[in-house]
């Protein structure tokens, strides 16, 4: 990766050895080869890369370390999630979707659920998924219409997901559905799947970015899950939700500046040796202005990423800056990933170049966490305490 600058960073020496380890690992264990054989099957090496990555605090790094987890900071995670971006978004999202996981497990689960799975998580065992959003229901996260009624002994799930995160692969997903019992009325609540106790379909949805991560629909008829995996307090899932949903975002942003750091590296390194008209073309001034841009954006992404990060260490929620951080390092990389692409050239869309990789998954970060019109309103209702959404 590029140097960006002289400035200070703001990482720990500690955190900045650790950076170090993870390129080394990156450029031995994360190749281009690995990457490009797994896109083109639609399935990630989970059980050959996740354990040694693992090692480096991927699994459970948020977690205080008598909880297995490995007790850093927020900056340092975006540091992390940085890199994984850098190398390769779908690698990114399916560690944002275990984080999200760990992290509600951890403050929700009672002790007989994080023995039978948030231990194994963490030991980079449980492939994982999310189901929140719906066939109708996006970012409109309150009108779930997947149903769970209670039945005594289990609860009866009916309903579907669809845009789900490697959900044809998860050994465990959180799954969010509207509650109907002698206590709740329709509140969200948080359900714990597994597989070996739920029947339920799952399929791949094919999708043009991420190829790697496995996007799933899933369909739930009359799908029995056990009383006990009820995730928390009944009727209350919604605010846990969001809660997740919020650190994702930080996840999403330094992911998304890893990203357009690679694009903008790979234009550099383009420019500075591809001829036309007697040359080296990052000589002229229009592709210059492209490099400049794309360094602009780059570094404006890092930095409110790093102040997203540094918000949630000082305790705060970080709504307005995981939002502000998430609606413009997404679009930013993806704009990066454009102007590296015409640097480029007629290269730039071939299969055999990582920027053709990287413009495509870059697009799909605009959408996944909320939308950039989503985060709009929620940092439009965070500026002027009114809110577009009721």
């Amino acid at each position: 990766m590029g140097d960006s600058s002289q400035v200070n960073d703001g990482l720990d020496d500690e955190a900045r050895m650790l950076r170090d380890s993870l390129r080394r690992f990156m450029d031995a264990e994360v190749t281009e080869s690995v990457i490009a054989e797994a896109e083109a099957k639609g399935t990630f090496p989970w059980d050959e890369m996740m354990p040694k990555l693992r090692e480096f605090g991927y699994f459970g790094g948020l977690l205080p370390e008598d909880a297995g987890g490995f007790g850093l900071s927020y900056r340092t995670w975006a540091m992390m999630m940085e890199e994984a971006g850098y190398r390769w978004l779908s690698l990114r999202v399916l560690l944002n979707t275990v984080s999200i996981v760990s992290g509600l497990l951890y403050h929700l689960g009672d002790a007989r659920q994080k023995k039978k799975w948030l231990e194994p998580l963490m030991r980079a065992e449980l492939p994982v998924w999310v189901g929140i959003t719906e066939p109708d229901h996006g970012s409109d996260v309150a009108s779930v219409q997947t149903r769970a009624d209670d039945k005594g002994d289990h609860w009866l799930i009916n309903g579907g997901k669809l845009w789900t995160t490697n959900g044809v692969n998860g050994k465990i997903g959180i799954l969010v559905a509207r509650t109907f019992s002698d206590t709740c009325d329709g509140g969200l609540s948080l359900f714990l799947v597994d597989p070996t106790e739920t029947e339920y379909g799952a399929s791949r949805v094919g999708t043009m970015f991420i190829k790697a991560s496995a996007t799933s629909q899933l369909s739930f008829q009359n799908a029995r899950v056990p009383k006990e995996n009820l995730l928390g307090p009944e009727g209350q899932g919604l605010k846990a939700i969001l809660t997740g949903l919020n650190y994702g975002r930080l996840n999403v942003a330094a992911g998304a500046v890893g990203a357009a750091q690679s694009a903008l590296d790979l234009a550099t390194e383009y420019v500075k040796t591809r001829k036309q008209f007697g040359k080296e073309i990052g000589r002229y001034q229009l592709v210059q202005k492209l490099i400049v841009d794309m360094t602009v954006r780059t570094e404006a992404a890092r930095a409110l990423t790093a102040r997203a990060a540094d918000a949630l260490d000082q305790g705060l929620s970080g709504r307005r800056e995981c939002s502000i951080a998430k609606l413009y390092s997404s679009e930013a990389a993806h704009e990066v990933a454009s102007m590296s692409l015409q640097a480029h050239g007629g290269l730039g869309y071939s299969t055999d170049y990582p920027v053709e990789r990287i413009f495509r998954d870059t697009r799909g970060a605009l959408i996944p966490e909320g939308t950039s019109e989503i985060q709009t309103l929620i940092i439009g209702r965070e500026i002027l305490g009114m809110s577009a959404f009721n």
